[in-house]
């Protein structure tokens, strides 16, 4: 018994402590569950035998039944462990099933043990003959018990091995969504970082001709503006979504080293609503589109050319745009990295709910739109030194804006 009750033990220590974050009142579960059980039998031994006509000491008897079940109350805990030891549904290790009847013999002996005492500390039944002497009682109690110990064993096997089944299966559940979540959030961090250096890259191309045209110090202008920008990518580099005005200004960033470069040739036009400005969109969204219009349309003509980015809300969903006055895309056009990753990071983060689409525009241009769903950034306000949530609706005007930020503000 005592080897069987040192292994159980080392098993749920070991154990990745399944049952206890599934079930973390189960004590109290068992205590109420047993309770209940005790007072059924007890009010029905007192019912019965007073139907009976016969006369007992009612109060000790309903007692003294009712704790009786203490030791089976006390051993469910242990049985429950023992069946996550010693599955009752696999035949092996062979020791599986000698285990429980062991268990199951000695949990009946020591109720018949705690019953007997009872009985006889108390004399519930007022018998005023001489008493019977212990041994003979406990034998008495433990042979006649022998079926119901089994059913009960039984019955507390089973419910702890399906409780056991139901957390492990939500468990396992919950470990799968946090891996896939993992997983996705690895793979846009892995391009994420295909990105970065492609960025880098083409921005060190821009500085290397600078210097071979003597524009020193637009040169340093652009090293400093690139530094400042990819320092403001690294601090956001744990988020998967931005506001749209922090990526506008990320845009705004790789524009203004990209100006430094092009200088009249490079026109920009942005038409981007306010009460857009606080939509949710992935970061690094419009970078790698703004490059290719650069790098595609206005590089390839001596006189430049115009870039157009603009953002419009239509049924729920958020459509940004960039459009350039550039050279029209060939017929058997593919896309390259920046666009290619792109396209990889809203599927992982949207799935299906996403558009990414490249067409040319009369009379010459291209134009590449990204369309997801809608979702607004909480508008916050500072109230009394606290940071607040704006209410929705009620608290912002006509165009979105939180009307207390605006109050506050003038």
């Amino acid at each position: 018994m005592f080897g069987l009750i040192a292994s159980a033990v080392r098993y749920d220590l070991d154990m990745d402590a399944l049952a206890t974050r599934s079930q973390p009142h189960r004590w109290i579960w068992i205590a109420s569950v047993w309770f209940g059980f005790g007072l059924v039998d007890a009010m029905q031994t007192i019912l019965v035998m007073r139907a009976e006509g016969m006369h007992h000491a009612w109060i000790k008897l309903f007692v003294t039944t009712l704790v009786s079940w203490l030791p089976w109350a006390l051993a469910t805990g242990f049985i429950m462990r023992l069946g996550r030891r010693f599955p009752p549904v696999r035949l092996r290790p062979l020791a599986t099933w000698p285990a429980h009847l062991a268990a199951c013999a000695n949990i009946g002996l020591i109720f018949a043990a705690w019953a007997a005492w009872l009985d006889l500390a108390f004399n519930p039944y007022g018998y005023s003959l001489i008493r019977r002497p212990f041994a003979p009682l406990l034998f008495d109690r433990f042979y006649n018990g022998i079926l119901s110990y089994l059913v009960l064993y039984t019955a507390i096997l089973a419910l702890g091995y399906v409780l056991d089944s139901r957390a492990r299966i939500a468990y396992q559940q919950t470990e799968t969504a946090r891996l896939n979540e993992q997983l996705s959030k690895a793979q846009l961090d892995a391009l994420r970082h295909q990105i970065e250096p492609h960025f880098l890259f083409n921005s060190l191309n821009a500085v290397a001709g600078l210097v071979r045209e003597g524009r020193n110090d637009d040169a340093v202008s652009t090293i400093a503006g690139l530094s400042d920008f990819l320092r403001r990518v690294l601090e956001d580099s744990t988020r998967q979504q931005v506001p749209l005005s922090e990526e506008m200004e990320f845009a705004q960033k790789y524009l203004d080293i990209q100006k430094v470069r092009f200088v009249e040739r490079l026109q920009l036009s942005v038409d981007v609503p306010k009460e857009l400005l606080l939509a949710q969109v992935p970061p690094l969204i419009l970078q790698p589109i703004v490059e290719n219009a650069i790098k595609h349309g206005i590089a390839k003509r001596a006189q430049g050319g115009a870039i157009r980015i603009a953002a419009i809300r239509s049924n729920g969903r958020l459509t940004l745009s960039v459009y350039n006055d550039g050279p029209s895309l060939p017929a058997s056009g593919r896309d390259g990295i920046g666009i290619s990753n792109m396209r990889t990071r809203l599927q992982s983060l949207y799935g299906d709910a996403f558009e990414l689409s490249m067409q040319n525009r009369e009379p010459d241009g291209v134009e590449v739109s990204v369309s997801v769903p809608f979702v607004a950034v909480p508008c916050r306000f500072i109230d009394e030194g606290v940071i607040r949530v704006c209410g929705g609706k009620s608290d912002q005007d006509t165009h979105g804006h939180c009307r207390r930020r605006t109050a506050r503000a003038q």
